[in-house]
């Protein structure tokens, strides 16, 4: 269960990357590698994903009525990805003294983090992951022998610890080089004033 939820984990986090990242570069008309990691992953869409599919199965077996657990799933998922969007903006502006996106000029926003506009679409994104996307997913994930997915899963672990390692800390230089060029700048801007 838990190398198949890594592996769910993984490939959403992946089609994450993709719409953000076509989103982003149709947007802007230039190639934009959207997303905190260096490699192809936005993990906020695999967390997201992996808490719809156990929040779902999760209501499904505590209300067994397929259309009212259908019904309650999205609601309850529109509230938990809209949480876990407003705890990684959050927590990435405080660690990293930046955010990664800023909702600020949409009506019904929370300090930015999110808003009713973008809640409305991870609740459409739920039904459609529920209804068309993890079924097909389950059913190749399911047919990968469990020696195979769990070597598979091992790769990917190690993968995005040094992703991850890597990623922060690049984002730590680029962090300290423009402190380091605004104080420089700063400095010699006194020293031209005074």
């Amino acid at each position: 269960m838990i190398v198949d939820l890594f592996l769910y984990f993984t490939v959403y986090s992946f089609i994450g990357w993709l719409m953000e990242t076509a989103f982003a570069s149709i947007t802007h008309s230039k190639f934009i590698n959207r997303g905190f990691l260096i490699g192809p992953f936005t993990p906020i869409y695999g967390f997201g994903a992996i808490l719809i599919i156990l929040s779902s199965n999760w209501i499904e077996n505590v209300l067994g009525n397929h259309y009212t657990s259908l019904f309650i799933s999205i609601l309850i998922s529109t509230l938990l990805v809209t949480v876990l969007e407003f705890i990684t903006g959050f927590a990435l502006e405080k660690v990293f003294n930046a955010k990664w996106w800023d909702y600020s000029d949409n009506a019904m926003n929370i300090k930015g983090y999110v808003c009713l506009k973008y809640s409305l679409l991870w609740g459409i994104l739920a039904l459609f992951l529920l209804k068309v996307v993890h079924p097909f997913l389950d059913e190749i994930i399911y047919s990968i022998p469990a020696l195979v997915k769990r070597y598979i899963t091992a790769f990917l672990a190690v993968y995005f610890l040094i992703d991850t390692y890597k990623s922060v800390i690049s984002t730590l230089n680029l962090r300290k080089a423009v402190m380091n060029y605004s104080n420089m700048s700063t400095r010699k801007y006194r020293e031209i004033i005074v």
